[in-house]
């Protein structure tokens, strides 16, 4: 049984009289003659009644009809939905990001991309490195923007921002005043981190075990801007990307360690074709690129310098 063979089920139905029929789908009687034999063969009964003026549908047939018209209406929808998602101007972007992007790169390319293709929709996950590369190897995830470029043969890249890591201290504190400082330094200082497990604190105990140092832990969070809270409060110091500086008072002094930063980029595996919405927010990133402006690497002073 065919969906077309439904379809003119369910036309002969409404105007109860195969030849009629045949003449509003445009195909010979024959034709719908065959396919009616054909859904009632399957049936196994018949679900018409022959009349001088026509056909009727039985109690089966009514039941059958019924079906049919469920049937078609959902494949309708159904080949309609495949039709948006396969068009660039209408379909899906499933972008997850990190949870740092949330307030600044994420808003302005999506912002940005809303103006070139206002038709298509992105459903946004917004969560930590680890359940972005779980998400991207299951399909969750169409792209995402995360810090890092992978080494995986099906992984692409594009760089958006080098963002400088900046060590921030509370109002008060006696490093408030300086420029700079090394990791060194810090061997006794409290430090609020980000929760074990995540990729952000992979990259800060990296920073610190190559400076020599172990600092003890006062507070973790899997938030940055809450650690930020956090230190401005005076509950310790932390290693922060420039964007989260001063947010609630923290003071930003300057890290002279080599490494002391991270790249954002956007990627996406290459061994699963993307959709063609998926493709065009690619490439609109990809044109895009050139035109970003890296995080500054300046960090706010007291004095202004």
């Amino acid at each position: 049984m065919r969906i077309r063979d439904l379809t003119w089920l369910v036309a002969v139905a409404e105007q109860g009289h195969v030849t009629d029929a045949a003449a509003r789908l445009g195909v010979p009687q024959p034709t719908v003659s065959r396919a009616l034999a054909r859904v009632e063969s399957e049936i196994g009964a018949p679900l018409l009644t022959r009349t001088p003026t026509g056909v009727v549908l039985n109690p089966l047939g009514e039941l059958v009809v019924a079906a049919a018209r469920d049937l078609t209406e959902r494949y309708r929808r159904l080949t309609d939905d495949v039709a948006r998602a396969l068009n660039p101007d209408s379909g899906v972007v499933r972008l997850a990001f990190l949870d740092s992007m949330a307030t600044t790169l994420v808003p302005r390319l999506l912002r940005d991309f809303h103006a070139e293709a206002p038709g298509v929709r992105i459903e946004l996950r917004q969560e930590p490195g680890h359940e972005i590369e779980a998400d991207l190897l299951t399909g969750a995830a169409d792209v995402a923007v995360t810090s890092g470029a992978t080494a995986g043969p099906a992984d692409e890249w594009i760089p958006l921002q080098h963002d400088r890591l900046t060590l921030i201290v509370p109002p008060s504190h006696p490093l408030r005043t300086r420029r700079s400082v090394a990791l060194a330094e810090l061997a006794d200082v409290g430090f609020v981190c980000v929760l074990p497990g995540f990729g952000y604190r992979i990259l800060t105990d990296r920073l610190l075990a190559d400076a020599g140092v172990a600092p003890p832990v006062t507070f973790e969070s899997a938030d940055l801007a809450t650690i930020e809270g956090l230190v401005a409060a005076g509950l310790g110091v932390a290693i922060v990307p420039q964007a989260f500086v001063g947010l609630s008072g923290s003071v930003g002094v300057r890290l002279t360690d080599h490494g002391a930063a991270r790249d954002i980029g956007l990627t996406w595996r290459t061994d699963r074709a993307l959709t063609p919405a998926a493709s065009r927010f690619v490439a609109f990133v990809a044109r895009r690129t050139p035109g970003l402006a890296p995080a500054a690497d300046a960090t706010p002073h007291p004095d202004g310098g």
